[in-house]
């Protein structure tokens, strides 16, 4: 897929990003992002149904804290896949992104399957990963991360430019290709600065008030 996306005006600061913790956000038709199941089973299952009326079919989960599986399925009929990992801002390993992209390529070859990407806050570890995913269907490096940005104005996507390298790398291309890409996806992250820890903050007090 080829597309050419412009970024949508923004501040730094979007307004009350608690509110949008949980929403699920499209970046396309059969892709989502968003943040993770509260810890209440009530609350979760309400969530699950949710999930469900959205027509989401799988569920991947990028927390290394935390698994959902065997709630997920036995509550709703979504298929969960977990590939989590901290959220230590360190460098995230080629074979997480060769892991996670080659399950969600197999998923994505029925056109009739939705699928939600999501770690804790849907801030960095999910768009990060769905990232990588757009990358493997087609993307552009650039058009990948507008589309993830103007459908989630809180996604950092911190490790957006491991991923690139990472496909760069995949695709064959030059060691100075790779570095130029992603150099080019550090640059439009500089450029379309968020602010994470008022992003964070505002989250974590939410959560401090469930």
């Amino acid at each position: 897929m080829t597309t050419s996306l412009t970024s949508l005006p923004r501040s730094a600061r979007p307004d009350s990003p608690h509110r949008m913790w949980r929403e699920i956000c499209w970046v396309d038709t059969q892709l989502a992002v968003s943040g993770d199941l509260p810890m209440n089973s009530d609350a979760a299952r309400e969530q699950l149904e949710m999930w469900e009326e959205a027509g989401i079919t799988d569920v991947f989960d990028m927390r290394g804290e935390c698994d959902d599986t065997e709630f997920i399925h036995a509550h709703s009929h979504i298929r969960s896949h977990w590939f989590g990992v901290d959220d230590n801002g360190g460098k995230r390993s080629d074979a997480w992104f060769a892991s996670l992209t080659e399950k969600c390529s197999e998923v994505l070859s029925d056109p009739n399957c939705k699928i939600l990407v999501h770690c804790h806050m849907g801030v960095n570890r999910g768009p990060s990963a769905m990232y990588a995913v757009m990358l493997t269907q087609g993307w552009g490096h650039l058009d990948a991360l507008r589309a993830i940005r103007n459908a989630r104005p809180i996604a950092g996507i911190i490790y957006a430019a491991d991923a690139a390298r990472w496909h760069a790398s995949q695709a064959g291309k030059s060691q100075t290709e790779i570095s130029a890409l992603g150099s080019e996806v550090e640059e439009w992250l500089e450029r379309n600065y968020l602010d994470l820890a008022y992003v964070i903050r505002s989250i974590g007090n939410r959560i401090a008030q469930i």
